[in-house]
């Protein structure tokens, strides 16, 4: 086991970390901006260091410094977190070769799926649902014209990196097409320097499901079941679930069972999560791997009662998983609400600023996620989220009524947040009712 880990983010995830880290006898190295300086989960970690100004370009988003810090730091390996350099395939292999092991897959299976277009190749070679759409990349509109003709519109035209949503539009005829293609590549090169772009069928009304998994470097695969995260609002979630409501019983073993295949196929170690659509029919279609622990683990955590970033860690050590597939749980529902510094009521302007008052709910099967507390500062230089409020009960009815009593509960003061709206979706009957789709908010809520 690592005597000291590098933890290479910032604010709640980095807190999580060391939480578990400090759990396991593992000491612990952080990091921060300028803008973070003074955050109190900092005064947690065994040491801290500054790496830059601001602006993550110029701070969390910097190899060089972080590599620096682990070094003055004593660290044995480098924990990414979730966003800035979490899926970055140069960063893990700067790691290795420096001597710290990244906690997170090889470099080669980082790289393979997290192309798009090279894992949604891998899917098809082992058997795995893919919506119908390119053989490869796009090359020019004359590609995508041919392509239109056989599968017919409208299309979906995605970015082969990155993810959030970047790099993603959709297109109906022909002129939404061309345009699609060179608004798509564009924003893809700005987002992440990368302008390749491939071309899928249009999936109408589709329901977002994917899977966590755990993979360990002796040939042990385990699924953590599936999370429902149809709630977004331009590509990005709001409200995440498990088990994902009115899918059957052999549809979510089935999905499940591809994700698993996915994992194997590409060599993958370590926590991933493989994403899938359903369409309305229940047929379900791969579209992704995330590489990396994501926002949302904590909802995975509370229905198996296992410790996510606790088995990245042993994992990365060289440990076995210590179960099995057989002896994974499924008890009960839990649910994941993001709170964010927004104005839902004024076109979800960001709202960063003092946190002049806080006060967060408690009660049987409530968890709060959060680094943020009365005094804070919440910065404008990175994403607006504050906390993560999650619940855990016998069923999804019991999780929904009291995830609205806990939200009501909260009361937060000197910001906006998207509380408000969040209440609006809990309430409504659609989606008490577990009809659900990516396009739920904007129809029901915000229509």
């Amino acid at each position: 086991m690592f005597k000291r880990i590098l933890i290479a983010n910032r604010g709640e995830i980095a807190l999580r970390i060391i939480r578990a880290c400090r759990e396991m006898g593992v000491e612990t190295v952080a990091v921060y901006s300028e803008a973070d300086r003074g955050s109190a989960y900092l005064d947690l970690a065994d040491e801290a260091y500054c790496i830059g100004p601001p602006k993550a370009s110029d701070s969390y988003l910097k190899i060089d410094r972080i590599i620096s810090a682990a070094e003055v730091g004593n660290a044995e390996a480098i924990h990414p977190g979730y966003g800035f350099l979490a899926e970055n395939a140069h960063f893990a292999d700067v790691c290795r070769s420096c001597g710290y092991e990244f906690i997170g897959p090889s470099v080669d299976a980082m790289s393979l799926v997290g192309d798009k277009n090279s894992a949604r190749t891998l899917a098809q070679k082992l058997g795995v649902p893919t919506v119908p759409g390119s053989q490869g990349l796009i090359e020019n509109e004359a590609d995508a014209l041919r392509l239109v003709q056989e599968i017919g519109f409208p299309v979906l035209i995605k970015a082969s990196a990155g993810g959030g949503g970047r790099g993603m539009r959709v297109a109906r005829d022909v002129p939404q097409l061309k345009q699609a293609i060179a608004q798509a590549a564009q924003e893809a090169l700005a987002a992440f320097g990368c302008a390749d772009i491939y071309m899928e069928k249009f999936i109408e009304g589709p329901r977002h499901v994917e899977v966590q998994i755990l993979a360990d470097n002796h040939g042990n695969i385990c699924h953590l079941w599936e999370r429902d995260c149809s709630m977004q609002r331009r590509h990005q979630k709001l409200i995440e679930e498990t088990p994902a409501p009115n899918l059957t019983k052999a549809t979510r073993n089935a999905i499940c069972e591809a994700a698993v295949k996915m994992v194997r196929g590409a060599d993958y170690t370590n926590a991933g999560t493989v994403e899938f659509i359903v369409d309305q029919d229940g047929n379900f279609y791969f579209i992704e791997v995330n590489a990396r622990i994501q926002v949302e683990h904590p909802v995975t955590e509370l229905l198996t009662d296992i410790d996510l970033i606790k088995m990245q860690i042993l994992v990365a050590s060289g440990e076995k998983l210590p179960f099995s597939q057989e002896t994974v749980e499924d008890r009960g529902a839990a649910m994941e609400c993001r709170i964010n510094a927004e104005d839902p009521e004024h076109h979800f302007r960001p709202s960063p600023g003092l946190i002049e008052k806080l006060i967060v709910p408690g009660g049987f099967g409530v968890r709060f996620d959060s680094h943020v507390y009365a005094g804070y500062t919440v910065s404008p230089y990175y994403d607006s989220m504050v906390g993560k409020l999650l619940v855990r009960q016998k069923n999804r009815q019991e999780v929904i009524a009291c995830m609205i009593r806990a939200l009501s509960e909260i009361q937060v003061e000197g910001i906006k947040t998207s509380i408000p709206l969040l209440l609006k979706i809990l309430s409504h009957k659609d989606f008490r009712q577990g009809k659900l789709d990516t396009g739920f908010i904007e129809r029901n809520i915000l229509g």
